[in-house]
């Protein structure tokens, strides 16, 4: 592979999340009974005249402007003609060479071959709409080798394609654009991105060529490819596959290909087919579009902060590591959640009558806490209990409490194992951490005549062993008392105040 460059370029399919599909009424649900999200528009009978969805077009629109796009004033559809059996009319509807959104770009971080980080941006061609097909139900599910079924309520669901220019050149550099435009699709909402339902499909077209070339190489072009870990080890082969072809003095041939998840080889399924091959003309049964200057403004007007603006912003205003930053902002919904809890723990100090010095670093402090119980147990519940962040107990207003206890900010204070179990009931009832605190007393001691005193029972208990191992030398038994001392006062006490207590003890 030293020889050859990779060429990669991109085209990803996703289905918009509107109610109904791009030209008719029907509203589509995934797993429902085959055929029972169907009409007579996207079955595609005689007589029947299809109708454009507005909030599809709106919805292209409002991924073009977070990309970075041109929108055209003026755009149509075509005719796409090819037979195949889920495709009901024997053509498709979609877009040929006036497309809603022209240019545009992509920037995303990724790993490089030398284990760097690096910043890298993708150019878009285009992005425009169509509808998209039914599916085949096969003999594995038919358990019939002789017979296949036509299940056609995907027909016509609003499907946006999103096509870069042939600019990426690795496996995992492909990967980490489509990721990231998976990130911004579900961050404006316009698509649900689920890949294992297929509303998210990824189509690499690659090719190679002599390092330093400029023509392009032969591409082959991996259909539908809905997961990332697949996606990954398709172009993987599939480079290699071309280098070895190369290698052996023969030509690469245009094909498409899939991907055989059980040998991890592509095959090929058809011969890649040009643009003439379509026949594309304008579809006759449908108006031209056009979209106004007032309309785009309208659109760009209500996209929400992007998740790379976002991170750079959490790394700015709260000296955020990049990592951190990176799996706040994976979902606009727990990166919405982190910047109202912040906003309400800025609120608290606010309130407080601190100097502003003072002040800043105690918020500091606070919002560091917050992105660790987020990104730690709060993200381990959620995953555990396959709910995302808005339809768990826990408010922002919950984590708040927990924190200013946890980091004594209050008249009363949590030790951290406490203001785990705290937490973790607050996730099963949503009470607020200070009932729940009271309730099962878990607020911390502050006492020091109790800790010593439990520090000496401890010391008693263990004499002959972890006591007699550490004025042996062994420092490490120093961790076991702290323990038992912990377990002893329920987690609440202070463990510096412990280990202090125990090294004044055992140094006598």
């Amino acid at each position: 592979m030293e020889k050859y460059e990779i060429v990669i370029g991109l085209e990803i399919h996703a289905e918009l999340c509107t109610e109904s599909k791009l030209f008719c009424n029907c509203a589509y649900t995934f797993g429902a009974s085959a055929n029972d999200c169907t009409c007579p528009i996207c079955l595609g009978m005689p007589g029947t005249l299809p109708v454009i969805n507005r909030r599809a077009l709106e919805f292209a629109v409002r991924a073009g402007l977070a990309m970075n796009c041109e929108i055209t004033s003026y755009s149509k559809f075509d005719r796409k003609n090819y037979f195949y059996p889920d495709l009901p009319k024997n053509y498709q509807i979609s877009q040929y060479d006036l497309p809603l959104c022209e240019g545009g770009k992509v920037t995303f971080e990724f790993i490089n071959g030398e284990s760097e980080r690096v910043e890298k941006t993708v150019r878009l061609r285009r992005i425009h709409l169509e509808e998209d097909a039914g599916k085949s139900i096969h003999a594995e599910v038919t358990n019939d080798p002789t017979r296949s079924f036509m299940d056609f309520n995907r027909a016509g669901v609003p499907l946006m394609e999103i096509v870069s220019e042939p600019e990426i050149h690795s496996p995992e550099e492909a990967v980490a654009y489509c990721r990231a435009v998976k990130e911004i699709l579900e961050y404006i909402e316009v698509s649900k991105c689920n890949m294992e339902e297929g509303s998210l499909r990824c189509e690499p077209n690659i090719s190679l060529r002599p390092k330093g070339s400029q023509e392009l190489g032969t591409r082959t072009e991996i259909k539908n490819m809905n997961s990332f870990q697949f996606l990954l080890a398709a172009m993987k082969y599939e480079v290699t596959r071309q280098a070895r072809i190369l290698d052996s003095g023969r030509e690469v041939v245009q094909e498409t290909m899939l991907f055989d998840e059980n040998t991890g080889k592509t095959v090929a399924m058809r011969g890649k087919e040009e643009a003439d091959d379509y026949r594309y003309f304008p579809e006759p049964d449908l108006v031209h579009v056009q979209i106004d200057d007032e309309w785009k403004r309208a659109v760009k007007s209500d996209l929400p902060e992007l998740p790379a603006d976002r991170r750079k912003r959490f790394e700015g205003e709260f000296g955020i590591l990049d990592h951190d930053a990176k799996l706040l902002t994976e979902k606009r919904d727990l990166a919405d959640f982190f910047d109202e809890t912040t906003k309400k723990l800025a609120v608290f100090f606010d309130e407080a009558t601190i100097e502003t010095k003072e002040r800043n670093s105690e918020l500091t402090t606070c919002v560091k806490s917050c992105v660790n119980w987020i990104i730690g147990d709060l993200r381990t519940l959620l995953k555990a209990a396959k709910i995302d962040i808005q339809d768990s107990k826990i408010t922002p207003e919950h984590l708040v409490d927990l924190i200013l206890y946890l980091e004594g900010k209050k008249d009363r204070k949590l030790e951290g194992p406490n203001a785990k179990v705290v937490l973790n009931d607050a996730f099963e009832t949503g009470k607020m951490p200070e009932q729940i605190a009271k309730e099962k007393d878990l607020f911390a001691i502050t006492d020091d005549s109790i800790i010593e005193s439990a520090v000496s029972e401890v010391l008693e208990e263990h004499k002959d062993g972890a006591v007699k191992d550490y004025r042996n030398g062994k420092q490490e038994a120093i961790g076991f008392l702290i323990g038992q001392v912990m377990r002893a006062t329920r987690g609440k006490a202070n463990p510096q105040r412990v280990n202090q207590f125990l090294r004044e003890k055992l140094s006598d």
